[in-house]
């Protein structure tokens, strides 16, 4: 079961998300008929802690095995869609491929669960130009923290 509450007009979300960098670029993906693109991820399964979640959803989402190497970012993020406020917590993780294999690739794709979700490698010094949510991240990924950062996000 997925760490999401949903009331009337609100909407409690427990995501998780990769930060994966692969020659100068970070891949990022967005539902397919969305112009808003976002880190790859998702939401934790109750009693799922963040590492082995995010581990699981690229394993679920590209068939790859990824090792967390360190959280960058947690995010109290507040915001709108849908008509919905959102309140979002969420666990930003740096990570590698398990085997060492460059899953870069220059053209967008799909991954194994379908069409719905497009996947791109973007340029790191172009992000700042991509309709990215959160949009911290525009400049966030130009100079990754030495620690984990903790930020409060609101529209």
């Amino acid at each position: 079961m997925d760490t999401t509450f949903k009331l009337d007009h609100q909407v409690f979300n427990y995501r998780v998300a990769a930060v994966w960098i692969e020659n100068g670029h970070v891949l990022l993906h967005k539902q397919t008929k969305e112009s808003h693109w976002a880190l790859p991820g998702g939401r934790a399964q109750m009693l799922e802690n963040s590492k082995a979640c995010v581990q699981r959803e690229l394993r679920e989402e590209l068939d790859v095995e990824v090792e967390a190497e360190r959280m960058l970012w947690v995010t109290e993020n507040f915001f709108t869609y849908d008509q919905k406020k959102y309140h979002e917590l969420g666990f930003y993780y740096l990570v590698y491929s398990k085997t060492g294999e460059k899953f870069y690739r220059p053209e967008p794709f799909f991954g194994p669960e379908g069409d719905h979700l497009t996947y791109q490698w973007i340029p790191l010094e172009e992000v700042c130009t991509v309709n990215l949510y959160p949009h911290f991240l525009r400049e966030a990924l130009q100079k990754m923290p030495q620690a984990t950062e903790h930020l409060i996000l609101a529209d």
